[in-house]
């Protein structure tokens, strides 16, 4: 699969002034709680600043991708997986001529929201939240940002720009579809969450209905080229598939025969990360010329153009789309339902499970500032503290946590 951007006789795209249809940080970058802009760094970049240094992204560092956190030192974690998505998020922006600092932003924060445990642990919370309202990590990533990071006197929350805070909800595309007079709202592309409704509807008004700016369509691409290739990279390492079985998607094996070419005798263990770093060399290429081409199509000329598309702007080809999809497919065989994946998972779950059941059940077991003078068991109210409680812990901090809970020994010291 060849690319016309690689015959485009740039050694690289450098700085230049951001296209007519990007986020422009010079519009003053709204925070619902004004404050005094820097002089030094530009609204996103504050915004970036202010996540990097949250409590939430430190915590990353020891909740898991898709494994466990001791099952090895060199699989992904949230955290290098967020600066993995960042990355390429940059790349992608500066080509196309976006805002650099707000795709990186929202690459960082995308995942804050996230359980221990990986999917695993969501499942189990998002289980156990039914009665009580429900539980996803984007909401979670939003009442984060907006409200349980208290590092400021002034207010709760990180008080992010309102474009910052836009791209966070819709990364994934419209939150609802646009309101009929005569039928409710429905679901889109993102789950729908009464908390961002609330919000949205109360403080600033997000846009629920439309597309986000490319920074986020960006920062949501970079994400899936992301984990798509660094699951290849990490199940391969645990031997869950070889690179004989990737050979079944045309677009790997004709990169492994690339490879071969170039280097005959390559030994398995630089085959793999050079497999890796093409894949996803060609799949941000595939972004950058198919976007373009949109952007050819559509001709925006501002950003509220971009959020009023039919469509993302921001996408894979057709033809990349379809071998993207057949990663994923296989990935999901292969890796996310392989039999040592599952165990994992199962025991994850049933860790979450019995975290909530014990304190839905004895909310005052709670450390003291988790506590609420008129909390009762199992009322809303205590549920979605104790669900903050446990999305917020690390797979580390889970497992000891669940120890001293149901150990006997630990239990009555």
């Amino acid at each position: 699969m060849t690319n016309k951007l690689e015959d485009c006789g740039l050694p690289y795209a450098s700085l230049a002034p951001l296209k007519p249809y990007a986020t422009q940080a010079s519009s003053g970058g709204k925070r619902l709680y004004p404050e005094v802009e820097s002089h030094l760094r530009s609204p996103f970049q504050r915004d970036r600043d202010r996540i990097i240094h949250s409590t939430a992204f430190r915590r990353l560092k020891h909740k898991t991708q898709v494994f466990i956190a001791h099952e090895g030192d060199h699989y992904r974690t949230r955290l290098t997986h967020s600066i993995e998505v960042a990355q390429i998020a940059r790349t992608i922006s500066r080509v196309l001529g976006v805002d650099e600092d707000l795709a990186e932003a929202l690459s960082l924060a995308h995942d804050l929201g996230h359980t221990p445990f990986g999917h695993a642990g969501e499942d189990a919370l998002s289980l156990a939240m039914q009665p009580y309202g429900g539980f996803s990590h984007n909401e979670q990533t939003f009442r984060i940002l907006v409200e349980l990071e208290k590092k400021y006197p002034a207010f709760d929350g990180l008080n992010l720009t309102w474009e910052c805070l836009e791209g966070v909800v819709k990364h994934n595309g419209p939150l609802i579809e646009k309101i009929d007079p005569y039928h409710p709202a429905k679901p889109a592309g993102n789950p729908i969450t009464s908390f961002i409704v609330q919000y949205s509807q109360e403080k600033q008004d997000l846009l629920l209905t439309t597309w986000p700016g490319m920074e986020a369509q960006v920062a949501a691409i970079s994400d899936d080229i992301a984990y798509n290739n660094h699951d290849i990279d990490d199940g391969l390492r645990a031997n869950l598939f070889t690179l004989e079985n990737l050979k079944e998607i045309s677009l790997i094996q004709e990169t492994i025969e690339e490879i071969n070419q170039e280097y005959p005798h390559l030994q398995p263990q630089r085959l793999r990360p050079e497999l890796v770093r093409r894949l996803v060399n060609k799949m941000v290429l595939d972004v950058i010329e198919y976007s373009t081409a949109q952007i050819n199509k559509y001709r925006p000329k501002h950003v509220s153009d971009i959020r009023l598309l039919p469509e993302a702007i921001v996408s894979f080809s057709p033809d990349m789309a379809k071998q993207e999809k057949m990663l994923k497919q296989f990935l999901f065989r292969h890796m996310y339902r392989h039999y040592q994946l599952n165990r994992m998972a199962k025991g994850a779950k049933k860790m979450v499970q019995e975290l909530f059941e014990y304190y839905i059940q004895s909310p005052n077991c709670l450390p003291e500032e988790w506590q609420k003078p008129d909390q009762q068991p199992e009322s809303p109210g205590t549920a979605r503290l104790i669900a903050d409680y446990i999305a917020g812990m690390t797979d580390r901090f889970a497992i000891l946590e669940h120890r001293r809970l149901y150990d006997s020994f630990h239990a009555v010291r």
